[in-house]
């Protein structure tokens, strides 16, 4: 330990205990600022982490500024570089190359691929990078020399314009880092074609982690008209176009998602039976139900209500409120598909929501599948913060 060349981050009694039950994190109300202040470190510094007897935990990035102020990357007591990356990438793409039989899917998902504040999104050969952490951000340069070496793609894109950017201190940014990426970049999913808006769309433009939710719903889409609330891109509209649903209205807030979603649409040669409807997805489904449309089949898949835990009374009645919505739009037997991104909504929950909706406009529900996050969104059993994807399919009668 004398000879590492790194800064000691010493940790208070038994504040080890979360570490070696297998997480990344480390508070800063952990760390033993009597031994080690946590101004002596700068953002994004690789820091060898002892608990309070001097054994060896591993090496971390440290951001003295926030609330998670250490992220473990590894058990080792080296410094991480590039050959450290490049053997955590290939990793990754073993599993997915495991799993998807083409090259579209998220290569590197954060803490469950042991790279915390890092996510890559592989769209054939193109990747989109997303940093989130002080520590990822000093090791840009390795990761897209990493991610050359490994996979040779025409282009990667650093999409870094997220939220918790702001939270770790750092600046918001698109910006090549390899090659030009395109606006648009093709895609494919469930047997559709699409074209992801990788620099201009939500997120790294596409969101890979509904993959099997979406497979399910095109079972139960023949000959059903559906409504895609929060539709987007058209990820789940176009799709149940494509498995034989007579119609899809697809609403989002955003106009120029909309455009996305009737360029996809004719690009799996559907847009004959898809309409696209701009505004709010509570006003609209509102305004259809008071001109008595119905629908066989409808998707409520909002973004996150809820993104603190102080948030979840306020997102679990906006939750319902949607949900209700969506139930009294529905032709009797008819499903609904209700999604949550929301982490602090567990999954007990949404059944929660889903029965208070039902009961409260006398209607009752039979769940009959439920989804998942796909494997390239692995969950990690010591962070429970990976998992926070889920999908209901329910009978509305």
């Amino acid at each position: 330990m004398k000879n590492s060349p790194l800064q000691t981050l010493r940790l208070n009694p038994r504040a080890d205990k979360r570490l070696r039950g297998g997480h990344h994190w480390i508070y800063s109300n952990e760390v033993d600022t009597q031994r080690c202040s946590l101004k002596q470190f700068s953002a994004g510094e690789q820091v060898l982490v002892e608990s309070d007897k001097g054994l060896a935990m591993g090496v971390a990035t440290v951001n003295p500024h926030t609330l998670i102020c250490g992220r473990l990357l590894t058990r080792d007591t080296r410094p991480v570089g590039k050959i450290f990356l490049l053997k955590r990438f290939k990793r990754a793409l073993a599993l997915r190359e495991r799993c998807f039989a083409e090259p579209f899917y998220r290569l590197v998902y954060g803490d469950s691929d042991g790279l915390s504040g890092l996510v890559v999104d592989r769209f054939g050969d193109v990747l989109v990078v997303q940093i989130s952490s002080a520590g990822m951000e000093l090791m840009k340069e390795l990761i897209v020399a990493a991610l050359e070496q490994l996979l040779s793609p025409k282009a990667v894109l650093f999409k870094n314009d997220g939220g918790m950017r702001e939270l770790e201190g750092l600046p918001s940014y698109v910006e090549d880092a390899l090659g030009t990426a395109p606006d648009l970049v093709p895609m494919r999913e469930n047997g559709t074609d699409f074209m992801a808006p990788i620099r201009e769309g939500q997120k790294t433009g596409w969101f890979y982690d509904h993959r099997i939710s979406r497979a399910e719903l095109q079972k139960h889409a023949k000959g059903k008209r559906v409504l895609d609330l929060f539709s987007y891109i058209g990820g789940w509209g176009i799709q149940a176009l494509n498995a034989g649903a007579s119609g899809v209205v697809c609403v989002d807030s955003s106009m120029q998602a909309l455009e996305w979603a009737h360029q996809n649409s004719e690009l799996n040669g559907v847009a004959d039976r898809m309409e696209a409807i701009q505004g709010k997805a509570h006003d609209v489904a509102q305004t259809l139900l008071d001109e008595g449309e119905r629908f066989d089949v409808v998707v409520v898949d909002p973004p996150a209500f809820i993104k603190r835990r102080k948030d979840l009374n306020k997102g679990q009645n906006a939750y319902r409120r949607i949900n209700e919505l969506a139930i009294r739009l529905l032709n009797d037997g008819c499903l609904l598909v209700s999604a949550s991104c929301s982490m602090h909504l567990e999954r007990p929950m949404l059944f929660e929501v889903l029965r208070s909706a039902s009961r409260h406009v006398d209607r009752s529900v039979q769940v009959i599948a439920q989804g998942y996050q796909g494997p390239d969104h692995p969950i990690h059993p010591a962070i429970l913060e990976t998992e926070y994807l889920k999908t209901i399919f329910a009978r509305v009668i």
